[in-house]
């Protein structure tokens, strides 16, 4: 949705003063990882009207980064998103094809600017075959894709370093209006009364598009006054005052400085010139936060709520060709990111009506189409998270921490685990502990009224239902007696798979969807979001091992023998099992039952 049509609506709807945030493309691919789930983190907290992300100019792996940031916000996270865009070292045949990248994954948002000059050099110059001017790009992205963007354009309230005339700095901003800017994002600023004052020029030089205000939090001394003096931005003389005094104390910076900016931004609602507040977070996640915790801007439970309900137990892409999405097989509920990568090549019919498409989609095929590797964290950061494990106690104890909220994600599982799991916790304890080790779980439920705050998702006034499901790791020499068991049973239903892909399974139409989560709601047809199907099951398998065999390679290169050679010994001799209680009436903890008497 385009930015001015989304505050629009918003603030129609409410007089509430909305934000959004802005992040920069972090250098390492471990910063990259831990960017997508302090985005997250922040959108559940607060609900911006969207995010931008700075681009990177220059091309190559910095551009890439740019483009897969918008990508994988957009899609995976189901984030509304702005890309900036610069006229440096951008050739028309970069800019093409960032912008496609950016229609394809459905960001209909961009921030048109000149940019900065490249490190190497003092003077700004246009590469060959580039724009000189924002305006320049701003016509050119017209020209190729209409209205389809919604284009932002850079203002400054004390003057572009580079030209002095004030006149002047009017007459370029009117110039990328009159070029087809829809909004206008400020350079960051202290002075609040020269603020209003420039908004008022530019509301008198015939400017009516939306203003919003550039908000740079203050989290140490020396940052404040380095980004301050670079962007040759005033700072009030009060701010001084009440900072320089405590400058050596970075915790009380912090405190004064979320003051300072909190009185700043409520004197910018007060003066009626100002809806909206975007916030550089500089990748920092709490001062942002607290800023709009003291401002009262922070969503309540009833505003939360509402935000909430169009929402599935997973969010849901932004991206058009995922638009119809409703149904997602349970195996990726904590794999998010790898789920929409490999299923990315799906064509629009291939979620028909929100159904889970055909079964025998290419989505579920080569895994290299996922490009990136399956763990997310970096070789380093998965020794510090993971340390090495060389026997089956080890791992348990890894999966125990992450169960109990001392770890944050394992190889297999990218996010952390909410509440829903708490009725079940101790039994997946206790099996860890058997040397069961627990993959993926949900608990049963009843008809659960889908406004509460743990199991409850989708239109407030609704019910959902879930049967109990479990996957996890069982030796091979315990299939067997888990067969005999399961013989003859309907209510247990089971898929389990070895490294080769041998399957076993005792599904009575194994290539039927199993319905485990679904909703019922006033006027509308059941919802089924999560399912258990044997292709996807496969599919999934597959993902699985592969992350065993990555896991086993970290250790290899890092000389942890003992390490590597266990985790092949878990590839070869353990099978990846998923059983679905489909008694959900039943309060009977039949699947642990079981599993326990092996």
């Amino acid at each position: 949705m385009k930015v001015t049509e989304k505050l629009e609506a918003s603030h129609k709807s409410s007089s509430k003063t909305t934000f959004s945030f802005e992040y920069f493309v972090p250098k390492t691919s471990q910063g990259v990882q831990n960017l997508y789930d302090r985005m997250d983190r922040m959108y559940e907290a607060s609900l911006p009207q969207f995010i931008d992300i700075t681009w990177n100019a220059g091309g190559g792996r910095l551009s890439q980064l740019s483009t897969d940031l918008i990508s994988t916000a957009q899609s995976v996270l189901g984030l509304e998103t702005c890309m900036h865009l610069t006229c440096t070292n951008m050739p028309i045949e970069e800019i093409d094809s960032a912008l496609k990248k950016a229609y394809d994954s459905g960001c209909q948002n961009i921030l048109a600017l000149r940019g900065d000059p490249p490190i190497n050099s003092n003077k700004w110059e246009a590469c060959e075959g580039g724009f000189n001017y924002a305006k320049d790009l701003i016509k050119y992205i017209r020209l190729k894709y209409g209205d389809y963007f919604d284009i932002g354009v850079a203002g400054y309230p004390e003057g572009h370093p580079e030209e002095k005339d004030i006149e002047l700095n009017f007459k370029y901003l009117k110039e990328k209006i009159d070029a087809g800017g829809n909004f206008i994002i400020t350079q960051m600023f202290y002075d609040v009364d020269n603020f209003i004052d420039w908004c008022d020029k530019v509301r008198a030089y015939g400017i009516d598009v939306p203003i919003i205000p550039g908000i740079m939090p203050i989290t140490t001394y020396g940052a404040f006054l380095r980004r301050a003096q670079w962007g040759e931005i005033n700072i009030p003389q009060d701010f001084l005052d009440k900072l320089d005094p405590i400058k050596d104390d970075d915790e009380l910076v912090r405190e004064m400085g979320t003051e300072l900016i909190v009185g700043m931004c409520q004197k910018l609602i007060d003066s009626g010139h100002v809806k909206h507040l975007h916030i550089y977070t500089m990748n920092l996640e709490k001062a942002p936060l607290m800023i709009l915790d003291k401002l009262g801007l922070l969503p309540t439970e009833g505003e939360y709520n509402g935000a909430q309900e169009a929402m599935l137990p997973w969010r849901k892409s932004l991206n058009p060709k995922r638009k119809n999405e409703e149904v997602r097989p349970i195996f990726w509920q904590r794999r998010p990111y790898s789920y929409v990568a490999r299923t990315s090549q799906w064509a629009v019919d291939e979620f028909p009506n929100g159904r889970f498409g055909d079964s025998s989609s290419p989505a579920f095929g080569d895994l290299d189409l996922f490009g990136a590797p399956l763990i997310r964290q970096s070789s380093k950061k998965s020794l510090e998270l993971w340390s090495t494990p060389t026997n089956l106690n080890e791992i348990a104890n890894l999966v125990i921490n992450y169960l109990n909220g001392s770890l944050k994600c394992l190889p297999w599982s990218d996010t952390p685990l909410n509440h829903e799991v708490d009725s079940i916790m101790s039994n997946l304890i206790a099996l860890n502990r058997k040397l069961i080790i627990t993959i993926n779980s949900q608990p049963v439920l009843n008809g659960i009224r889908s406004n509460d705050p743990i199991h409850g998702w989708g239109p407030k006034d609704g019910y959902v239902y879930q049967k109990q499901y479990l996957e996890f790791l069982l030796p091979k020499e315990k299939l067997p007696v888990l067969e005999k068991k399961l013989a003859g049973n309907e209510i247990l239903t089971y898929f389990a798979a070895n490294s080769e892909g041998d399957l076993q399974s005792n599904h009575p139409d194994g290539s039927k969807a199993n319905a485990v989560t679904w909703g019922i709601f006033p006027g509308r047809e059941v919802l089924q979001p999560t399912i258990v199907e044997k292709v996807s099951f496969l599919a999934w398998k597959e993902e699985f091992y592969r992350i065993l065999e990555e896991w086993k390679l970290n250790f290899e290169e890092n000389d942890k023998v003992a390490s590597r050679d266990f985790l092949q010994s878990l590839i070869d001799n353990y099978v990846l099992v998923n059983i679905v209680d489909n008694d959900f009436i039943s309060k009977e903890d039949s699947i642990f039952s079981l599993l326990m008497s092996l």
